[in-house]
């Protein structure tokens, strides 16, 4: 098991709508939608909308609902009726965000950077840093999943100048280091991971922060700095080992395997991968031991 479990929620289909609801039912749909009774959610929303067609609120929540069932295509409908009931640049921003995560579901990749992008200028114009940071985000998400490694780059940068916190910072600065990995640029990788790692450790989750040091000594391992390598993936297995994650100490495992693997040290190489699948075994994570074989293929 990983070191800790985070929810979600819906946050990782669609951005929550943060408005307040106009409506009982309205409200009602929201919190049985936080809560996971979708069921429940879609019958407030009804109720809202039977009553008033144009309640924006419930409009936004139905729509949730119907992405939560991943009915995109509903989704982006109701979607964007509730766009045309937009009556600031703040709705905007939300119904456009809404709007372009759905097309990004859809895999309408074109279309879902539009929409982000007119939510990045609705909510540069209300005012509200926290979704124009998401906006330059989400186009840098599909930049990197398309492949398109600076276009990705220039994005993040953008959303990075609009972190609020230490979190916000961590993510972005992690962000920018792995476009600079993919562009095989390693120096400003590390730089950037470095700054990550510092930002994840203050304020991250614990996952966030064992992942950043992993992540940080693979940086440091392509730049050649072998010993830092070594130092931090040393750490992170520890770490790991006093918050029991025994998924971070096999995947830290494997990782400094590479490391000693540079440096021609193939027995302790060997000697790690072999700890690492045994801790797959151990924990029966079949999962865990598809990865391992796949990460430390060339090593063996």
């Amino acid at each position: 098991m990983k070191l800790e479990i985070t929810l979600a929620l819906l946050l990782n289909l669609l951005f929550i709508n943060n408005s307040l609801a106009k409506s009982t039912e309205a409200s009602a749909c929201q919190s049985a939608l936080e809560k996971g009774d979708i069921a429940s959610a879609l019958a407030q929303a009804s109720s809202a909308l039977a009553n008033n067609k144009n309640d924006r609120d419930a409009l936004i929540c139905q729509g949730r609902c119907l992405a939560a069932n991943d009915d995109f295509n509903g989704a982006l409908n109701i979607f964007k009726q509730a766009d045309a009931l937009s009556t600031d640049a703040f709705d905007k921003a939300v119904s456009s965000m809404l709007i372009g995560n759905t097309f990004k579901e859809l895999k309408q990749y074109e279309a879902a950077i539009a929409s982000y992008q007119i939510a990045s200028t609705q909510a540069k114009v209300s005012k509200t840093p926290a979704y124009e940071r998401a906006s330059y985000n989400a186009i840098g998400n599909i930049h990197a999943l398309n492949q398109q490694f600076a276009q990705a780059l220039a994005q993040y940068t953008l959303g990075s100048q609009l972190a609020a916190n230490d979190n916000e910072r961590g993510e972005s600065f992690e962000n920018i280091a792995l476009m600079h990995h993919k562009l095989q640029e390693h120096d400003l990788a590390l730089e950037f991971q470095v700054k990550g790692y510092a930002m994840q450790s203050k304020a991250g989750s614990l996952d966030d922060h064992v992942n950043a040091g992993i992540t940080l000594g693979r940086y440091y391992a392509l730049t050649k700095n072998f010993t830092s390598a070594e130092n931090i993936l040393n750490k992170m297995i520890q770490f790991a080992l006093d918050n029991g994650g025994a998924y971070y100490e096999a995947k830290a495992s494997y990782v400094l395997a590479s490391v000693k693997q540079a440096k021609g040290d193939k027995a302790s190489a060997d000697a790690l991968i072999e700890k690492a699948k045994m801790i797959a075994k151990n924990t029966q994570d079949k999962e865990l031991a598809t990865e391992i074989e796949q990460q430390t293929l060339q090593l063996q």
